[in-house]
């Protein structure tokens, strides 16, 4: 830590601030370029005076979270925590749609008691479906086997490195006070506010490639508009019709033929003319 530090009184090392800057800036450089990659951070403080302010943080920019105690094998040995992280889900779906009361009441317990066990170690990493991009650890020396899983799965480490720590061991050291609150708040807001636009500038650019990628649908033909309709005056009420009776159909008359009798005529006699 000696480039770090300013100077040393009454056996108390300050830390010079300016280098301090310098370092918080790289890191939140590099920060950003990997979760606008898609990439996940998980913060990592187990520390009293760094639990709240971590989880905060992490909830705030949509990360994971450790702030209970590191269980060996989070990072090296991930196919067994999921296994417990699944155990967790189907404790959940149970108590969800009844089926953890058709167990006793100890057996019940027993599940709840176990369901709030995990829920105190994996709550923050219930999501992780595989390794995160980076880590940001507060307090390296506590935090030793989460820094020597990172290093061991090659996973890029930013950390607050305090005068008593090794800087050597991770790959962004922040120099700071990590036993301070307000310390560890500050640093924590500005990486948090780093995350927070990188993610959405991820998912803007996730947003805009998939709209290009879907094909476009042809415009409409532009329409001529017509010529504006006189308005019709609505047609008086028209008054009900009566029903017609139904005509009763007439009977065909049969035609009635009368036969007139033929005179027979004589032929009449010459006549003949007088004597002279």
């Amino acid at each position: 830590m000696k480039p770090f530090i300013f100077d040393a009184r009454n056996g108390i090392h300050i830390i010079d601030l300016s280098k301090s800057l310098a370092q918080l800036d790289a890191a939140c450089g590099f920060l950003r370029e990997t979760v606008s990659k898609g990439g996940r951070i998980i913060f990592v403080g187990t520390k009293k005076q760094a639990q709240q302010a971590i989880k905060d943080t992490a909830k705030d920019c949509g990360q994971f979270w450790v702030t209970e105690r590191w269980l060996g094998g989070t990072l090296t040995n991930f196919s067994t925590i999921r296994q417990s992280m699944n155990r967790l889900k189907e404790i959940e779906k149970m108590e969800a749609d009844g089926t953890l009361n058709t167990y006793v009441k100890q057996e019940q317990a027993s599940i709840r008691r176990e369901a709030a066990r995990l829920i105190k170690y994996f709550d923050g990493i219930r999501g992780m479906e595989k390794h995160p991009g980076a880590m940001f650890v507060v307090d390296i020396r506590r935090e030793h086997n989460a820094v020597a899983e990172a290093r061991k799965l090659k996973i890029p480490v930013v950390a607050l490195v305090d005068t008593n720590c090794d800087p050597d061991l991770v790959d962004y050291p922040i120099p700071a006070n990590d036993d301070a609150i307000r310390s560890v708040r500050m640093i924590l807001s500005v990486v948090g506010q780093t995350v927070l636009q990188a993610r959405a500038e991820h998912e803007a650019k996730f947003a805009r490639r998939r709209t290009e990628e879907t094909p476009a649908e042809p415009a409409p033909a532009a329409e001529t508009p017509a010529a504006p309709v006189a308005p019709v005056s609505a047609p008086a009420p028209v008054a009900p019709v009566t029903p017609v009776t139904p005509v009763t159909p007439v009977t065909p008359v049969t035609p009635i033929v009368t036969e007139i009798p033929a005179t027979v005529v004589s032929p009449e006699a010459p006549t003949t003319p007088p004597q002279a």
